[in-house]
């Protein structure tokens, strides 16, 4: 999905490997290192702390809350959607970016129609809990602090 997918965006564009260097180059490079930083971040994490791996047949027996977990509830997807968007800076490819802008919005709807209701069942009421701690797609400006309808923040119990 991250590779060979892109690959074949990147192929149908007409795009071929970037040429020279360049502001954009390292920044595209940056942030794609960034996003597959954070993805790999996450896989050990649900390895060490979750007991179990990204894959269906194998997930995390515990509820992950500690690492990138920590910030954002969904990590491993924003870490790869910072990965595609790197390569379309490092490929100059609008294609590429519309791919991860479609990527994107798979990923929240899998996260709102399937990820997010089977983690409910499966944890019940501390799956609730982080969910009112930790937001879906944005970190907090303090993290660990409790959602408040009037937006301020408050520190939850540890």
């Amino acid at each position: 999905m991250l590779v060979y997918l892109p690959a074949r965006v990147l192929a149908w564009a007409g795009v071929s490997r970037p040429a020279g260097h360049g502001a954009t180059l390292a920044l595209g490079l940056a942030i794609a290192a960034l996003g597959a930083a954070l993805a790999v971040w996450c896989v050990f994490t649900f390895a060490f702390v979750g007991r179990g791996t990204p894959a269906p047949f194998d997930p995390p027996r515990l509820l992950v809350e500690r690492g990138p977990y920590r910030f954002i509830r969904n990590p491993m997807y924003a870490g790869a959607t910072l990965a595609l968007a790197g390569a379309a800076l490092v490929y100059r490819s609008p294609a590429l970016l519309g791919f991860c802008a479609g990527f994107m919005v798979v990923c929240h709807a899998f996260v709102l129609l399937y990820e997010e209701p089977a983690l409910r069942r499966r944890f019940g009421g501390a799956y609730i809990a982080y969910c009112g701690r930790v937001r879906r797609w944005g970190p907090r400006r303090r993290p660990g602090a409790a959602a408040d309808p009037s937006g301020a923040t408050a520190p939850t119990p540890r």
